[in-house]
């Protein structure tokens, strides 16, 4: 189930990128770069949450780092 699951994200990837990419002819090399960055992250995150399905996700890691300044500012 997982590697279809993982064929599927991937496909999906693919066909986002080949219908975004032509019409970004107009943007700067940055925004191109930060539009593959973002696209990059997100592919990855999916993948690990489709391998590792108890990985905490982004709002423990906020949690986690902002908890204890919030407990300092009381």
């Amino acid at each position: 189930m997982s590697w279809g699951t993982l064929l599927s994200i991937t496909v999906l990837v693919i066909l986002m990128i080949a219908y975004e990419w032509p019409k970004m002819k107009q943007y700067s090399t940055r925004e191109k770069g930060a539009f593959i960055v973002l696209t990059l992250f997100g592919y990855v995150l999916g993948v690990l949450l489709i391998f590792f399905p108890e990985m905490p996700g982004p709002t423990q890691l906020v949690d986690a780092v902002f908890k204890p300044l919030g407990k300092m500012l009381e």
